[in-house]
């Protein structure tokens, strides 16, 4: 496939650029240090069931739009109740975990070297205050950064890939999506918008069908292959 001749690259942030599991197992830990590890994964999986359930909801109109620190608050309760800790404080510090995401190894470098290049705007599920929180935690530096929360929606939203579109004042075939999530680049796709799997552990591999314009091992290999486009 040829490469895209763009203006500006647009990253989808959690899982892409931060391990956001990993952030919460540490919340878990936190709540509860006697939870051995099967059970910190138990409950990392009740969080993001929960997350992914209630976007759904709202993207199907079942339930009026929130933010994503109120989501993450739901699934703090959540995993307080499954533990048996009814603190406010301990469940506030637990949902404060979402903002608390270590890059990815290759992540602060990456966006270094692209940003040489192209405008770089982050385009987030994260509310404007979390999104805040887990770019300065994480030291992702960026000359715009995008919430859903402007468009009082989710991701695969159309609107929400809009608000790129209006920021860049481009075109959408001259913006680059960037996500580990197939299902993000294909929202993404729908708008018009370029697209780059970067492959993360924790990340919505591409199917057979899916067709993006790149494939990268990390943001290294996608600066790799911008240069020689």
């Amino acid at each position: 496939m040829s490469q895209p001749e763009i203006d500006a690259v647009v990253f989808d942030v959690l899982g892409t650029l931060v391990d956001e599991p990993a952030g919460i197992r540490a919340g878990i830990r936190e709540l509860d240090p006697s939870l051995d590890d099967s059970r910190v994964e138990d409950l990392l999986s009740l969080w993001q069931q929960h997350i992914d359930r209630e976007q759904r909801r709202v993207l199907d109109g079942a339930r009026p739009y929130l933010t994503s620190d109120l989501l993450d608050l739901e699934a703090a309760r959540l995993v307080a109740d499954a533990v048996g800790v009814d603190d406010p404080i301990a469940v506030a510090a637990l949902a404060l975990s979402g903002r608390r995401l270590p890059p990815w190894p290759d992540t602060v470098a990456g966006l270094a070297r692209l940003a040489e290049r192209f405008p770089l705007m982050a385009l987030s599920n994260a509310g404007r205050t979390a999104l805040l929180g887990l770019n300065a935690h994480a030291g992702l530096r960026w000359h715009q950064a995008l919430s859903a929360e402007d468009a009082r929606t989710y991701k695969p939203d159309p609107a929400v890939y809009q608000l790129a579109v209006t920021v860049s004042g481009r075109p959408p075939e001259r913006l680059l999506m960037v996500a580990a999530h197939a299902w993000d680049l294909r929202g993404a796709q729908n708008l018009g918008l370029r697209t780059a799997y970067v492959a993360r552990p924790v990340g919505d591999p591409p199917t057979s069908s899916d067709r993006f314009d790149l494939y990268a091992d990390d943001l290294a290999d996608l600066a790799d292959r911008l240069d020689r486009g």
